[in-house]
């Protein structure tokens, strides 16, 4: 297989969110093979869980390789220099970020290239985006993200938004999936940093 634009994607994102994945096992203490699974589980459960729902089979983490290898090469960079990487401000979360930019657009791509309406092709972006993080952080004893933090899964579908955009008005893909992925991480990481919350139901919270 050649390394197409959706196969870069998806590579750049499984790298990236295997990176988190791991860096977050590091921080929990986990030894090398639990960095390894929270790497995998991270890298490719999104994708997986896409192409499972797409009835694209065999899943493309499993047809391959390169999927596997970009997961395990992110938990080998963390298991020998998280050091370094926690030298950035809030690694894991800007890698998390990262990563949702990227799957979201991927996602949302694949979807559109397998002649699925623009809803549901929004709804697969954001569940590939979401789907590594939610199995990252259960396997850690977490809430996952998407359904605690700031704004999370609407940066996801405001990048899907930006494909599912660029093809109704045929525009070029140079311009609409760099613009999708910068969009859905930017704001993610806005979110963060200016504390940014997504509605909530009034009242909601309280005890019963």
């Amino acid at each position: 297989m050649g390394l197409t634009t959706g196969l870069l994607l998806d590579l750049a994102g499984t790298f990236v969110f295997g990176i988190s994945g791991a860096m977050l096992a590091v921080r929990r203490g986990l030894d090398v093979f639990g960095i390894a699974v929270l790497a995998v589980a991270a890298a490719l459960a999104g994708g997986m869980l896409r192409d499972m729902l797409l009835g694209a089979a065999p899943v493309a983490a499993l047809s391959q390789p390169l999927y596997l290898w970009a997961a395990l090469g992110a938990a080998a960079v963390v298991f020998f220099a998280h050091r370094l990487l926690e030298r950035m401000a809030n690694p894991v979360m800007l890698l998390d970020a990262l990563g949702l930019g990227l799957f979201a657009v991927a996602g949302c791509r694949k979807a559109l290239e397998f002649q699925l309406d623009p809803l549901p092709a929004l709804l697969l972006g954001v569940l590939t985006a979401v789907g590594g993080g939610v199995v990252r952080d259960v396997l850690v004893s977490e809430v996952p993200r998407v359904l605690r933090e700031e704004v999370y899964a609407l940066a996801a579908l405001v990048g899907a938004a930006i494909v599912v955009l660029g093809e109704r008005f045929d525009l070029p893909e140079a311009w609409s999936l760099p613009a999708g992925v910068l969009t859905a991480s930017g704001l993610r990481i806005l979110s963060v940093r200016r504390g940014w919350q997504a509605p909530k139901s009034p009242g909601g919270g309280t005890s019963a």
